[in-house]
């Protein structure tokens, strides 16, 4: 996923269905616990934890938004099809450009989970 050590990272939607397996080799990697919703930092990067029912996608991406790095990304991480809570990947590339993101790649990161990366869409050349 490209996490780097000292990276400070935002870790919003945790839940007990959550891979702690994944949570804690990015933790290994980063060296640093993660920062909570309540964090006032700005942060290299954004874990969102989102299943169908959680509200709604684009407000999340906003709030996650407001917290990033110019540069960093936002990992959206969705059960797998077929789990309870899977979103359709239609959703996030939907709600992406609303929030000014792009969507780079989806990988499946655990057992149970797929993440989506989403960037800040680069400005025109003028």
């Amino acid at each position: 996923m490209g996490f780097a050590k000292g990276e400070l990272i935002l870790e919003i939607g945790y839940g007990p269905d959550c891979d702690d397996a994944l949570r804690a080799d990015i933790k290994k990697i980063v060296a640093t616990d993660f920062h909570e919703d309540t964090t006032t930092e700005v942060v290299d990067a954004v874990l969102l934890w989102f299943r169908d029912g959680d509200g709604d996608l684009v407000d999340e991406l906003m709030d996650a938004s407001t917290y990033l790095s110019e540069t960093g990304p936002i990992w959206v991480l969705t059960p797998k099809v077929g789990r309870d809570g899977h979103v359709e990947p239609s959703d996030i590339q939907d709600a992406g450009p609303t929030c000014g993101l792009s969507q780079t790649s989806t990988i499946a990161v655990a057992k149970d989970w797929t993440a989506t990366r989403l960037v800040a869409r680069k400005a025109g050349k003028r």
